[in-house]
């Protein structure tokens, strides 16, 4: 059986996000899903609606998700890599070439963004 893993924020879900995950799990058995906590959300500028308790809720409540772990850095890829015996690495095609040096450790894949749907686009309409 082939372990699959993505990351993300994960705010703010919609069906975009469940395009991918369901995609995602699709090239393997298993899915592994790193989510943003708060604290990395901070060190990226970044802030989620939602805590990293409830995204963690939300996503564990999805049937293509099999396990969710915390993201606290953009140096722990390699060790989850690693610890989880990884096979298949899937990001959105946005981030195209920014996770190769994962090769050497698995298949590394970047796939489509569903048109038309994102968390930037959801907030821009929001504050219209």
């Amino acid at each position: 059986m082939r372990k699959v893993i993505t990351y993300g924020t994960f705010d703010l879900l919609h069906w975009g996000h469940i395009n991918l995950l369901k995609r995602a799990r699709e090239l393997g058995g298993k899915l592994i899903v790193g989510l943003s906590t708060d604290e990395f959300n901070d060190k990226k500028n970044k802030h989620a609606y939602h805590s990293y308790e409830n995204r963690k809720f939300i996503l564990e409540s999805i049937r293509y998700v099999d396990l969710v772990i915390p993201e606290n850095s953009w140096e722990q890829k390699i060790d989850d890599v690693i610890k989880y015996e990884i096979d298949v690495f899937v990001m959105g095609d946005d981030w195209q070439g920014q996770f190769d040096f994962l090769k050497d450790y698995c298949e590394v894949i970047y796939l489509p963004r569903t048109e038309g749907i994102s968390t930037t686009k959801i907030k821009k309409d929001l504050y219209k």
